[in-house]
């Protein structure tokens, strides 16, 4: 590195969000000072894999940064200590079972941090956005299919592998018995809450139909049924929803906290709950920057951990 290049404190981090249509990079230290965003669209491993190192090679020789941060759709091994570390596994994502997100990284010589990218948003709402102040929370995002970030006293949820609670199974409504949309549950509640469940009981995407239609009456108890079973784990202060679903039908929020409201019935936390719903449920206050800026928050991390 050059004399006249800026001391390590000054540069900024590399976070790669990689999604299952498309991956952000960006080149920042947070939201207030971002440097340059690159999208990549997501098709092959081979492909997708060597045009994110392109731009990581491009940057570090025009700019530096002190870390990267890889936040992946998953599942992914996320075990330091294991031979797979950085692996897709039995992923939806047709071609990318097995496809390692580190494997091909051109050895930088910074600390790398990893993890989903559903974690990785929680982190970043934790850092700079609708989390701040608290060590327990939850971040939901409900899209091609849904990811639940869990944080607990700061930390992501980890153990033997990480958290998949958008697949969790939930009680159905009386009435319908259509199989549900996840290829590996049926009904969980992915299966049954997703744009892809939606569209396959509606007919339609979901931004498309009215709030009148009869499909958000099942949505509804699916996510409420979601967050009723992390209050009741994870404990967190609050719930963060969001993703393309959320963003363009706004008004599932309201019925959502209400049916949450209800389904508690009273147990526990819940009268706290009911009390200030609103900001319980709320909507991420990153938006839809959450994501890539949640990889950045790992390069932190990362950062961090080695100084």
């Amino acid at each position: 590195m050059g004399a006249d290049r800026m001391s390590d404190v000054e540069l900024p981090f590399a976070g790669v969000e990689m999604g299952g249509t498309k991956c952000v990079c960006l080149l920042a230290t947070g939201p207030g000072d971002i440097r340059e965003t690159v999208r990549i669209p997501t098709t092959t491993p081979a492909e997708t894999l060597a045009a994110i190192d392109a731009v990581l090679v491009r940057w570090q020789a025009q700019h530096g940064f002190r870390a990267i941060g890889v936040a992946g759709f998953g599942p992914l091994e996320l075990d330091p200590a294991s031979p797979l570390h950085g692996t897709l596994v039995n992923t939806p994502k047709p071609g990318w079972t097995g496809a390692n997100l580190l494997a091909g990284m051109t050895p930088f010589g910074v600390p790398v941090g990893l993890d989903t990218d559903v974690n990785g948003a929680a982190l970043a709402e934790g850092r700079w956005g609708g989390a701040r102040g608290l060590d327990s929370y939850a971040y939901v995002t409900v899209g091609t299919g849904i990811g639940v970030g869990s944080v607990i006293r700061g930390q992501t949820v980890r153990g033997l592998g990480h958290s998949e609670a958008g697949h969790l199974r939930i009680p159905r409504m009386a009435g319908r018995n259509w199989p549900g949309a996840c290829r590996f549950h049926g009904d969980c509640v992915e299966g049954l809450a997703s744009g892809p469940a939606i569209e396959a009981q509606a007919g339609a995407r979901a931004a498309d139909l009215p709030p009148t239609d009869p499909v958000w009456t099942e949505v509804v108890q699916a996510l409420a049924a979601l967050m009723h079973n992390l209050v009741l784990t994870t404990a967190p202060q609050r719930v963060l929803i969001g993703g393309g679903v959320i963003a363009g039908q706004p008004f599932l929020l309201p019925p959502v906290r209400q049916a949450l409201v209800e389904s508690l019935n009273g147990y526990g936390v819940a009268p706290a709950i009911a009390e200030d719903i609103e900001a319980f449920v709320a909507a991420p206050a990153l938006g839809t920057s959450a994501g890539p800026l949640g990889a950045v928050a790992l390069a932190q991390a990362a950062a961090t951990r080695v100084e």
